[in-house]
């Protein structure tokens, strides 16, 4: 059956609208990418800081083999990237390998720079601000920067009942536990694991609020539109509530869902580009049972 204009045109528009969202996502990338490799290049690296995950792994093989840190982390992101695409597919490999190489492009670039300070303290304090940003700009666009994230990922699917965050904190401390081997100096490695505390503080407070999960419902006249695009893009169920408006007697579909915290700015992007007169509600969700979050016969910690 031949499509008529009006639905070509609709094809052509939303293909359209599709590209410049993902011309938008790679250049916030791109940007986050500078800024992570200005933490790392102009305050960590040169400080001997290893602040956990694959850009600690690689301050430390730095300092060992004398080849640069950027390069490392590449060398270290190939074969977990590799990995990745055979355990969830090239879509969602794609933007985080160019995170990837975006990181490791500018930290070998600004690492001629040196150290804009030889405090430990201001080092720590501003460069665990500075990737918390960044860090919180990459999952805004959809992506990751690979190392730490697909190897956690790659975790929950084996272990699904252990927890995220746990997870990240086991092995950030065995690389800082490492660094402190490596260049045998405690306090240096106490002061990468302030960077660790502080990165993770401001990227759970600030960015995304203190709570385990977030829980949305939406109100909107293109709500298909909206649900197909978290269906596709994040990944995440959405069920339908039935209501109706108590003033027009109009039926309505209000979408529901339930997300990890870090997921609800892409959602809300998704709807602010849908139906910029859409109603929603963001609420705090402290404890999800279910598929993807915790067993309901699990224990309470």
């Amino acid at each position: 059956m031949a499509m008529s204009r009006e639905q070509e045109k609709e094809i052509l528009y939303e293909e359209k609208k599709t590209w410049k969202r993902r011309v938008l996502d790679y250049l916030i990338i791109t940007a986050a990418s500078f800024l992570y490799a200005v933490a790392v290049s102009l305050l960590l690296d040169p400080n001997e800081l290893a602040p956990g995950g694959v850009t600690g792994i690689a301050v430390i093989l730095n300092r060992v083999t004398h080849i640069t840190t950027g390069t490392w982390i590449f060398l270290i992101n190939v074969p977990i990237l590799i990995l990745g695409m055979w355990k969830f597919g090239l879509r969602f490999i794609l933007s985080t390998a160019y995170c990837t190489l975006a990181i490791s492009f500018f930290t070998n670039l600004l690492s001629k720079t040196g150290a804009v300070t030889e405090d430990l303290f201001l080092a720590s304090v501003a460069g665990g601000a500075l990737m918390a940003v960044a860090l919180g700009m990459v999952f805004k666009a959809g992506s990751t920067t690979g190392g730490m994230d697909i190897i956690i990922k790659l975790l929950r699917l084996r272990f699904p009942y252990a927890r995220t965050g746990s997870l990240f904190l086991l092995t950030d401390a065995a690389v800082v536990t490492l660094s402190a081997v490596a260049f045998r100096n405690l306090e240096v490695a106490l002061y990468a694991g302030l960077v660790v505390v502080i990165n993770s503080f401001l990227l759970d407070v600030v960015l995304y609020g203190r709570d385990g999960a977030k829980m949305i419902f939406i109100i909107s006249d293109h709500y298909e539109a909206i649900t197909r695009r978290i269906l596709e893009e994040m990944d995440i169920g959405v069920t339908y509530i039935s209501g109706s408006g108590a003033y027009s007697g109009k039926e309505k579909n209000v979408i529901m869902c339930v997300m990890k915290k870090q997921l609800s700015p892409k959602a809300e992007e998704i709807v602010k580009e849908e139906d910029p007169m859409a109603f929603m509600i963001v609420t705090s969700a402290t404890e999800i049972f279910g598929e993807g979050y915790k067993n309901i016969f699990s224990e309470k910690l």
